[in-house]
């Protein structure tokens, strides 16, 4: 944690513009955000990611997008109003950003997650949608308890009780929503996702929204839910 924020952040952002700006973000996402965890100190970062999303200082503006995400993720009504105009700064950033992407679908989920925090969502903001880039969640039956892998990518789509890479677990398939009955929220992501060219990010989408069954008791559930009751 840094112990002198208004210095030592400053003095930490000043090194970003050189050949060492890969170690540089490394440390500051130890600092700021390690292991996902938002602190106190956190927000004094968001003047410094505001000017680099916005050109105004030097650094890459989606890493800057990404971190300022994560922090404002976490953020209650406070912060929220007190640092409204980097915000809003870095809103318009994360829009423009989100086209230009090419096949980086991490970077795609990051800045689409800090999109959703930039504009006060605090479900889907928070990590939640990584799971889109894994192509896979962890998540418990909310019958019987069973832990479950929710996976909808190169080994097929199904909910399995088991590891599904090294064994042959019971597996049954999951059922995506149709994108034409999505929500408000999940329609808007996945336009999103289409619009950018992210048709795996679309695609898994259809699958954290749509429902799976418990291969161990077969109650059918939301996925959604469940990720939103395990990824706290």
């Amino acid at each position: 944690m840094i112990a002198k924020p208004s210095d030592d952040l400053a003095a930490a952002f000043a090194r970003l513009g050189g050949e060492d700006d890969a170690q540089v973000w490394s440390s500051l996402w130890d600092d700021l955000c390690h292991q996902g965890c938002v602190h106190a100190d956190s927000f004094l970062a968001l003047p410094y990611l505001a000017a680099i999303a916005a050109g105004r200082a030097p650094g890459a503006p989606d890493e800057a997008v990404s971190m300022a995400g994560l922090i404002l993720s976490a953020a209650d009504d406070e912060p929220t109003a007190r640092y409204a105009d980097e915000t809003a700064v870095l809103l318009g950033t994360a829009r423009r950003l989100l086209g230009e992407t090419g096949g980086d679908a991490p970077t795609f989920v990051y800045l689409l997650q800090g999109l959703l925090a930039f504009e006060g969502e605090r479900v889907w903001s928070t990590g939640r949608l990584e799971g889109l880039f894994t192509e896979e969640y962890e998540v418990d039956c909310p019958a019987c308890s069973s832990t479950l892998f929710v996976a909808f990518g190169e080994y097929g789509t199904f909910a399995s009780a088991g590891d599904y890479v090294t064994s042959d677990p019971l597996r049954t398939e999951l059922l995506p929503a149709d994108p034409a009955a999505l929500d408000a929220l999940p329609a808007r992501l996945h336009r999103l996702a289409t619009e950018a060219g992210h048709e795996k990010i679309a695609y898994g989408l259809t699958h954290l929204f749509g429902r799976a069954a418990c291969p161990d008791c077969e109650v059918v559930f939301s996925v959604a839910e469940r990720v939103v009751e395990m990824y706290q």
